[in-house]
């Protein structure tokens, strides 16, 4: 039987940057994942850091994403150093395009929101934000400018960030499903994984969208309730003299994300499909309108790319974070929409919970106990 401090199920980006962030306190730490590391949800992100609420089910969220948008640049830096790898980031601001009649009224509402959660925006023209993005459409008719947002090539992120925690002494395994949650009374005392026991001091439920699916027992009824919410995406590469963007263009319908190496990413659906994840007509259909919307100009644009991932929902669309009832157990997941922008912040919170600093963010929105039905907050230091 293997033994180490800290096992977290799931090699996305939450387990891997909390492993990554635990592993510099010298634990040792082991990540399991059920396929390859880093394959799912993760690697099929467009990688947008926007700690701007999508709808007023994301307002909760908003001070914690906008914590995690001021770590981005320090943990970046970090996994770079130690990975030798290049992440992809870049902090060029986002343009938020309004199309109705009533675009600048809409507009100043948002702007009134966003100012209101501490996030920073500004009032902009259709032609400056045409100016400032290289490319929108003739009917934009308002637009906003968020000069902190960012984006991360999410392929690159969590290459550089598993190799990053290989080199602090991380273990990974792929192809190493947990099948069982090991337990001795009250207390979780490791994993089943691939047939083999592995204890740890803590057990952190990490897996996303599969996340229910380890914690199935009944006496963990309602901790982790996720479930598979279907985004389908596209990459776009324009004719050579034709329109690329400088920045990131969104609305409502839908966003547009430049690569470095002169692709554009279109994105994308919400669709409660299980864990089926093709790619569909319909899809395609619905990113194309919303792309044309904000870029006639890329109607031209060669179609290079299509593929579908399935996002960690939970039944308010926002994350689970913290103790378990059973001591010994960490849930860490239910990003939904916002994985990779939350990853500094949760790894940070992981590393306080487990080493037993001050918490430094009130997640307690975010508690498992909202569903479990039971007070668990408390436990969070005697474990």
């Amino acid at each position: 039987m293997s033994t180490y401090d800290i096992a977290i199920i799931g090699g996305g980006i939450i387990g891997a940057s909390t492993a990554f962030e635990l592993a510099a306190e010298k634990l040792r730490v082991i990540v399991l994942d059920r396929r390859e590391p880093g394959r799912e949800a993760s690697w099929a992100a467009a990688g947008m850091l926007s700690p701007a609420p999508d709808s007023p089910r994301d307002l909760p969220l908003a001070p914690f994403a906008v914590q995690s948008l001021r770590l981005y640049p320090q943990f970046v830096a970090a996994i770079e150093e130690s990975a030798g790898k290049a992440t992809g980031y870049a902090r060029d601001g986002a343009i938020e395009v309004f199309f109705s009649t009533e675009a600048g009224s809409e507009r100043d509402a948002r702007l009134r929101e966003l100012r209101q959660l501490g996030i920073a925006a500004e009032a902009i023209s259709a032609d400056t934000a045409r100016e400032m993005a290289g490319a929108t459409g003739a009917e934009v008719h308002a637009a906003l400018f968020l000069p902190h947002e960012g984006t991360v090539e999410p392929r690159l992120l969590i290459d550089a960030l598993l190799a990053a925690a290989r080199n602090r002494g991380v273990e990974v395994r792929g192809s190493c499903e947990v099948s069982k949650l090991a337990r001795d009374g009250d207390r979780c005392t490791g994993v089943v994984a691939a047939g083999e026991k592995i204890s740890a001091a803590h057990v952190i439920l990490a897996a996303g969208c599969f996340s229910s699916q380890v914690a199935s027992e009944p006496s963990l009824s309602g901790l982790a309730p996720t479930r598979p919410v279907r985004g389908q995406m596209l990459a776009l590469r324009p004719k050579t003299g034709g329109a690329g963007l400088q920045r990131v263009v969104r609305s409502q319908r839908g966003y547009l994300v430049p690569r470095k190496d002169g692709r554009i990413v279109a994105g994308s659906t919400l669709e409660e499909a299980g864990f089926e994840k093709q790619v569909t007509a319909a899809g395609v259909a619905k990113i194309l309108a919303a792309t044309l919307e904000m870029c006639p100009e890329l109607a031209d644009a060669e179609l290079v790319e299509m593929w579908a991932g399935l996002r960690p929902g939970t039944p308010d669309d926002l994350p689970i974070l913290g103790p378990a009832n059973v001591a010994g157990l960490w849930i860490a997941t239910g990003h939904y929409r916002n994985g990779i922008l939350l990853a500094p912040a949760t790894a940070k919170l992981f590393r306080e919970f487990i080493t037993g600093s001050n918490v430094s963010f009130d997640v307690r929105p975010f508690s498992p106990s909202r569903f479990a039905g039971r007070e668990l907050w408390a436990a969070q230091t005697a474990t």
